[in-house]
């Protein structure tokens, strides 16, 4: 019997946008109403604390409105056929919901809250609405586990031991722009070939690997894809 191959799936906003998650990059939506710098940031916590927990208060409100859509259905659905892990740059648990069972969080977890002095110490938060005084078991104030513009990216270096071992690599709904987590490809073999879903044509230039691109939004390109990778590999 053939060892079942591994897929690692790196996935950034567009995953999630197909299911009307606002992403900071666009013109409209959640984003558009509020700078970065305060709302995104450890000074904002700082500066003001109550405009940095709303913000992210509405976004975890948007997120229980919302349901993973086809792309995240097809991405669980290769646990079928192969070994997969996801790596996700997105905050929401879109992928969990739709069954993806590795999933690697590179910038935190809507969901969950953090201590403000232990980034390790995390706890699952209730609902939607985290009030301005909750206190972590250290007795710090807990903040949202997200990783803020400025701080380091924790998982990342657990990120590029995944990516090492992959035998195919899908890249869905990201513009290869955010680093570290752009560079996750450079950890990839050389002679394992990548597949990439995006309708924007990402900057290729710093992929050594062959690389096929379906030029589509996730939800469209995606469930294509999969069918292409388990006719092809399984």
């Amino acid at each position: 019997m053939n060892k079942r191959k591994k897929i690692v799936v790196f996935t950034g906003a567009g995953v999630s946008a197909d299911s009307g998650i606002s992403t900071f990059r666009d013109s409209d939506g959640l984003w558009a109403n509020y700078r970065i710098e305060e709302v995104c940031t450890p000074e904002a916590l700082e500066r003001n604390r109550a405009k940095v927990i709303e913000f992210y208060n509405i976004r975890r409100k948007e997120l229980l409105e919302t349901k993973p859509n086809a792309g995240h259905y097809a991405i669980a659905t290769l646990e079928k056929y192969f070994d997969v892990e996801v790596i996700t740059q997105n905050i929401d648990d879109l992928h969990e919901r739709a069954g993806s069972t590795h999933v690697t969080h590179l910038h935190g977890e809507l969901r969950k809250l953090r201590s403000s002095i232990n980034p390790s110490l995390t706890v699952p938060i209730e609902g939607w609405k985290q009030s301005l005084d909750a206190r972590c078991e250290d007795g710090s104030l807990l903040r949202p586990f997200v990783v803020f513009f400025g701080e380091a990216v924790p998982m990342f270096e657990r990120a590029t031991e995944i990516a090492a071992t992959a035998d195919i690599l899908v890249i869905v709904g990201t513009s290869l722009a955010v680093y570290p987590a752009a560079s996750l490809v450079r950890y990839v073999r050389p002679e394992i070939p990548v597949y990439l879903v995006d309708p924007k044509q990402p900057d290729l230039r710093g992929i050594r690997n062959h690389v096929e691109v379906i030029q589509m939004n996730s939800a469209q390109g995606t469930p294509l894809l999969v069918e292409q990778l388990i006719e092809r590999y399984k």
